[in-house]
């Protein structure tokens, strides 16, 4: 990877020769009619810089023989410049200069993107993940080494970088050390096992989310570190099956997933001594959902998980609740639940 410093004096250097150029006209030209009309220096200026765009503001004062020839000479030093600088154009366009440039724009902004979820691969799942995220409001980067899949997803107003997801370097281009969670969806299970595990070596407390094809490759991407596994066939065979059976429930879902309101859970912290800051531990007493407007839907206590709780339930060091509610009721929930809060985790629905 060519170092920062590198790329500005590579995209300084065609510039360098036609600023040079530019000013060596502008002072000359000035001094021509400092000794030809004894003007000051700043109207000798003023009148070259005119003369050299042709704006022709009209002259600074009527000038004498001597400083019409020096403006005939300036103007022709201009059209010189003003060719020189069309055919470096022209050059420019045809070695990828300008696209260079581009791409080192596109840089600089990953190296600002912060809290973001890289999406590896943009095929068909891909695109509905992007899709998805896009609508929630969540920044995303694609990383995709199919050119017009990358020109696709730019289409859909989607950043997009041109690589191999199973290289090292295009992870940490992509900002794995600050993202929010890695996304793969690769159409091979072998690259998506090799993202997993440089996108772990790299960043142990990243999020992973993997596909996989078939069981077997589930189980070895979870040995790989991926977070959750998720395999296509298997969710659409799940999701058709509770459509059969259960047609309300998935409704509902899908309805939930295009709406504002979102399920999030909160991990409560494994140290007793900070729920001494608690009043009241039942959730009667806190009155959660009263005061935030949040609805607790679960409660998991290691591998326990109590639906609907009572309110006669107590919270405890170690347990996750499980709510539903707008980004603002969420929000106030957090902040009510702020002093034993271990981090929230979001669930897409």
């Amino acid at each position: 990877m060519r170092l920062k410093g590198g790329w500005i004096r590579d995209l300084a250097k065609p510039w360098i020769g036609l600023g040079f150029s530019l000013l060596v006209l502008l002072f000359v030209g000035a001094f021509g009619y400092r000794v030809t009309e004894g003007w000051d220096w700043g109207d000798c200026l003023w009148m070259v810089l005119i003369t050299i765009s042709t704006i022709g503001f009209g002259e600074v004062e009527p000038l004498s023989a001597a400083g019409r020839v020096v403006t005939v000479l300036i103007i022709g030093g201009g059209l010189v410049v003003v060719q020189l600088t069309l055919q470096r154009l022209l050059r420019l366009s045809e070695s990828g200069y300008f696209k260079r440039m581009s791409e080192l724009r596109f840089r600089r902004l990953l190296r600002n993107m912060q809290d973001h979820v890289v999406l590896c691969g943009y095929g068909r799942i891909g695109k509905e993940i992007a899709a998805q995220l896009q609508f929630e409001g969540v920044q995303v980067l694609i990383v995709e080494v199919d050119s017009s899949r990358k020109a696709s997803a730019e289409q859909k107003g989607l950043n997009a970088l041109l690589a191999d997801a199973t290289q090292d370097e295009t992870l940490l281009l992509a900002g794995i050390k600050q993202c929010r969670s890695v996304v793969v969806a690769l159409p091979n299970d072998a690259a998506n096992l090799y993202v997993v595990l440089s996108a772990r070596g790299l960043n142990p407390s990243c999020r992973l989310i993997s596909r996989a094809e078939n069981e077997e490759a589930a189980n070895k991407l979870k040995l790989a570190g991926a977070s959750v596994v998720v395999s296509p066939y298997v969710a659409a065979g799940r999701t058709m099956a509770a459509t059969a059976l259960r047609p309300i429930a998935v409704d509902f879902l899908d309805l939930l997933a295009g709406s504002d309101c979102e399920i999030e859970e909160f991990f409560l912290t494994s140290d007793s001594a900070e729920f001494n800051y608690l009043e009241y531990r039942s959730l009667s007493d806190l009155e959660l959902g009263k005061k935030s407007g949040a609805m607790i839907l679960a409660i998991r206590s290691g591998k326990q998980l109590i639906t609907n709780p009572a309110p006669s339930i107590e919270i405890a060091p170690g347990q996750a609740l499980i709510a539903l509610g707008s980004k603002e009721e969420l929000l106030r929930l957090r902040e009510l639940l702020e002093k034993v809060l271990l981090s929230v985790e979001k669930i897409n629905c």
